[in-house]
């Protein structure tokens, strides 16, 4: 597998994630035609697509059929969007600029943003509950989905970020703090995957433990790209995490520090899949690889 074929079959996931929230939200959008359009705005306005990509690539890799994988994927979209549009209001991280464009609440106004992010979660259960896939592991989804988006999951871990703003944090609090905020949603993606291809406890619980040093990869690429990148390639207002005074992993332990520990991660992740029987080649892998090493 090389890596001109990898892409386009992430760009083909991305696409039918795409189509399946332009579908899910024209059904149901007569209603309120403001109220829609902004949450077409919040989730349809590009991203890297890392969760849907990562309940393809784990659903596939266990042998699941995409058209089992499409609902999941755009539920862990959609709860994503949602996130961010709450985060960048005015009383959270108030910011402007994301992914390259205003922020929902510029570009229309706060109720309206906090009304589009209210009917992006709640669509994600929708979707779930609608997905092809055995009753008892549509149940099993949509309990995974909500722990990961709820109090002890995203939620939870944006409540003590918040809290935490102009505090010194321990490593380990920092962890625990992103494994809500992040890392949650994160380990939800795969799970999922795992649940619609049938996959077992064993391999479950092997896939947690690399979806785990995932999202921890990911926050911590992320913090160096506040500090290294610029609006233009992270599509966000760089430094804001730095002029807010938020605990991150270059603020508490350097940015050398910081690339020794995505270093440490990256051979862990790469151990869970070898463990799995799956190939440094395969999607995962190349997940993994991307959330360390991208750009934005």
């Amino acid at each position: 597998m090389n890596s001109v074929d990898e892409r386009q079959r992430w760009r083909a996931w991305a696409t039918r994630c795409e189509s399946t929230l332009e579908r899910a939200i024209a059904e149901r959008g007569e209603l309120a035609p403001r109220l829609t359009e902004a949450m077409r705005y919040s989730v349809l306005g590009g991203g890297k697509r890392l969760r849907p990509l990562l309940v393809y690539a784990t659903g596939t890799a266990f042998g699941a059929d995409e058209n089992a994988l499409d609902f999941p994927a755009a539920a862990l979209e959609t709860v994503h969007a949602y996130s961010l549009v709450h985060d960048d209001l005015p009383a959270m991280d108030d910011d402007v600029l994301r992914r390259g464009r205003p922020t929902v609440h510029v570009a229309f106004d706060e109720a309206t943003a906090i009304l589009a992010g209210d009917g992006l979660q709640t669509l994600a259960f929708e979707l779930l509950g609608e997905a092809p896939v055995p009753a008892d592991s549509r149940i099993a989804m949509i309990r995974e989905l909500a722990k990961a988006a709820g109090m002890q999951g995203m939620v939870g871990g944006q409540a003590i970020d918040l809290a935490s703003v102009g505090k010194k944090l321990s490593l380990e609090a920092l962890k625990q703090m992103h494994g809500a905020k992040t890392g949650a949603l994160i380990r939800a993606s795969v799970a999922l995957g795992a649940l619609a291809a049938g996959c077992d406890g064993a391999v479950r619980h092997t896939l947690d433990e690399y979806a785990k040093a995932l999202g921890l990869a990911f926050q911590i690429r992320d913090d160096l790209l506040d500090i290294e990148g610029d609006a233009a390639q992270i599509g966000k207002t760089p430094g804001k995490d730095a002029a807010n005074d938020k605990p991150t992993y270059p603020a508490l332990i350097g940015i050398d520090e910081s690339r020794r520990l995505l270093e440490a991660l990256s051979i862990a992740m790469q151990s869970s899949l070898q463990a799995l029987g799956l190939r440094d080649d395969c999607d995962l892998a190349a997940l993994a690889r991307f959330a360390v090493q991208r750009a934005h």
